[in-house]
C-alpha cells in the first residue's frame, strides 16, 4: 500500500504520518496546493498512491465568515480535485470533515447519526459539507470521516488547540471565561489515527463519525486539563452569546461512532482517557 497523506505537519497529519512511517509519501501545502486542479493531477500522478488521505483544511472557523471562497476552494473543491483523481485511478480517498455540518437544529440533545440530516449555520460548515458531498458523489471508493474537537501535537510550527490555548493562558495569569453551553467530544488525534488505521484495513467505504467516546461543554474540556495538570485555576462559565465568536457553532454536535465501532470492533478510548494520555505523553 502505498500512501499520499495530504496535510501532513498538521496535528491530525502528523499522527497519521506516525501510523504509516514506511508506506507513506508525506505532502505540505508547498508540496501540494489543494486548490490548483492540474497541480493535484500532476503530483499524484508522478506519485503513483493506491491510497490518498485528505488531512489538510482552512479550519479557521471564524475568518471563514469573511473569506467563504477561501474556505471553500480548500474545503470543498480541494477534495473535489482529489475525488476526482481518485476515482480516475480505481485509488481510495479518505477525507476529514466535521461535527459542524451539523447546528441548524438548536434543540438537539442526543448524538447525530451518519444518516441524520446536515445543517450547517456557519461558512466553515458549510464548505466541509460541500467537500464531503463532493467525494461521496465523485469518488466511489472513498472514506468520509466526521470528527470533532481534534488536539494534538503537530510537526510543523503555528499550529494550536484548545489544549494548548488553555494552558498557556493559564501560564500566563488570566481569568478564563469559557463558553458552556456548547456540547461536543474531544478527540484525541492519536485515537483518531488508530481508528483510520484500522478502518483502511477493511473495504467497508462511506460515511463515518469517529471521535473519542463521551461529551462534554468547553469548560468541561478546560476544568479537566487543569485538573489533570494540577492546574489550580477557576473557569467562569459563559455562553455562546456572550463569548461573541464571528461564527455560529452548534450547541449539541456530539456524534453517534456506532458504525464505526461496529466495522473495527470497538469503540475509541474515553475523551477523559484520552486527554490524559495526551498531556502525560504516552500516547502511541
Amino acid at each position: 500500500m502505498t500512501i499520499a497523506l495530504i496535510g501532513a505537519t498538521g496535528q491530525l497529519g502528523t499522527a497519521l504520518a506516525h501510523r504509516w512511517a514506511t508506506d507513506v509519501i508525506c505532502l505540505d501545502h508547498t508540496q501540494l496546493d489543494l486548490t490548483d486542479r492540474q497541480q493535484v493531477q500532476s503530483v499524484l500522478q508522478s506519485l503513483e498512491p493506491d491510497t490518498v488521505v485528505n488531512a489538510a483544511a482552512y479550519n479557521q472557523v471564524d475568518l471563514a465568515e469573511q473569506h467563504p471562497w477561501t474556505a471553500c476552494t480548500v474545503n470543498a473543491l480541494g477534495p473535489r480535485y482529489l475525488a476526482e483523481y481518485c476515482a480516475e485511478r480505481d485509488a481510495r480517498l479518505v477525507h476529514f470533515s466535521s461535527d459542524y455540518v451539523f447546528g441548524l437544529d438548536t434543540l438537539r440533545d442526543h448524538p447525530y447519526a451518519e444518516q441524520d440530516l446536515p445543517g450547517p449555520i456557519s461558512a466553515y460548515g458549510t464548505s466541509k459539507l460541500a467537500g464531503e458531498s463532493f467525494v461521496q458523489g465523485v469518488c466511489p471508493k472513498h472514506f468520509v470521516i466526521r470528527t470533532c474537537g481534534l488536539y494534538g501535537h503537530a510537526s510543523s510550527s503555528g499550529r494550536t488547540n484548545f489544549v494548548e490555548t488553555m494552558l498557556r493562558l493559564a501560564e500566563q495569569g488570566q481569568p478564563l471565561r469559557v463558553v458552556d453551553d456548547q456540547r461536543c467530544t474531544p478527540t484525541s488525534t492519536t485515537s483518531l489515527a488508530d481508528a483510520v488505521c484500522r478502518l483502511l484495513e477493511t473495504e467497508q467505504y462511506g460515511l463515518y463519525h469517529a471521535t473519542n467516546s463521551g461529551h462534554a461543554s468547553w469548560r468541561e474540556f478546560a476544568r479537566l486539563i487543569f485538573e489533570l495538570q494540577g492546574v489550580q485555576m477557576d473557569v467562569e462559565p459563559i455562553t455562546s452569546a456572550q463569548f461573541g465568536a464571528p461564527a455560529r457553532r452548534p450547541n449539541y454536535s456530539v456524534l453517534d461512532c456506532g458504525k464505526l465501532t461496529q466495522i473495527i470492533g470497538s469503540p475509541l478510548p474515553a475523551w477523559q482517557q484520552a486527554l490524559q494520555d495526551h498531556l502525560q505523553g504516552s500516547e502511541v
